[in-house]
């Protein structure tokens, strides 16, 4: 699959039904039957999409609409449509954290046939900058909250009829406090990985949680302020690792299994929150 990003801070609504988005005027009218939904990555969700009525989106995006996107894709898509779906994708995917508020998934991937990905891709950026601020502000509007910045991917997918797309999702969390550079990285023995960031696993070893007083502060609502300890003890070769909870509300979680605290070993994983952490060495791809 080819693969094109674009990272922007991130909010939307929709209709309640999923189906079918016709992406080129010379497919609208067609009865083809949807594609068999392709085995989705562990952790996310898919739907197909379809164009319909995008209430208060629509008029919100009606600018870029008659502008430089009606330009380009002639009839093919809008962002209205895209905006809509992923709208869409925030309420049925949104999980509740307390009365007020809800998680919702932030990293999102739009899977196109070649025709519609040929077309769109090249604008992806500027899509997006119409796109995301729009999910932003329905986020807010309905109080739902991301873990961390809101990204729009978009891919190929050779499977796909021209004119229908599908869309996963999934809620990550961002990562600060890793300043540890590349060559630290290399020269360390493990390496703890979180949502792609790695931060070396040296005496005597970090802190995770979601507070300021946390040596990686992971911004998971699920995640207290200081939520677990890593200690690390002993040279490169004969190093001892263990994870020690520090009276976190929602605990630690390896294997299934609520725990106080565990040895580590290279390729351990466990959860904190919704967050997947795992330990590796600094060469591996996890």
């Amino acid at each position: 699959m080819t693969r094109q990003r674009a990272l922007m801070p991130a909010s939307v609504r929709a209709p309640a039904r999923a189906a079918t988005l016709n992406f080129s005027s010379s497919t609208r009218n067609s009865t083809s039957t949807p594609p068999t939904a392709e085995r989705l990555p562990q952790g996310r969700s898919t739907t197909l999409g379809r164009m319909g009525v995008f209430d208060r989106v629509e008029k919100k995006l009606e600018g870029a609409v008659n502008g430089v996107f009606a330009r380009a894709f002639k009839g093919d898509v809008q962002p209205v449509e895209i905006t809509a779906r992923l709208q869409r994708e925030l309420d049925t995917e949104a999980k509740l954290l307390n009365r007020e508020r809800k998680l919702v998934p932030n990293d999102f991937t739009v899977q196109l046939s070649k025709h519609d990905h040929d077309r769109l891709a090249p604008y992806s950026k500027m899509l997006n900058s119409e796109v995301i601020p729009q999910l932003r502000d329905y986020a807010a509007d309905k109080g739902y909250i991301f873990n961390g910045p809101v990204t729009i991917d978009y891919e190929l997918d050779d499977s796909l009829p021209t004119g229908r797309f599908t869309v996963t999702s999934a809620a990550v969390a961002g990562v600060d406090g890793s300043d540890a550079s590349s060559s630290q990285i290399r020269r360390a023995n493990l390496v703890i990985e979180v949502n792609g960031v790695r931060h070396p696993l040296n005496p005597p070893g970090v802190v995770l949680g979601r507070g300021t007083e946390a040596d990686l502060r992971i911004n998971d609502p699920g995640i207290s302020r200081r939520h677990a300890r890593i200690d690390v003890q002993g040279a490169d070769g004969e190093q001892q690792i263990t994870i020690e909870d520090l009276g976190s509300t929602n605990g630690i979680v390896i294997n299934g299994q609520r725990v106080r605290h565990a040895t580590l070993s290279a390729g351990s994983r466990f959860e904190i929150g919704s967050t997947r952490i795992s330990i590796t060495s600094p060469g591996s791809d996890v």
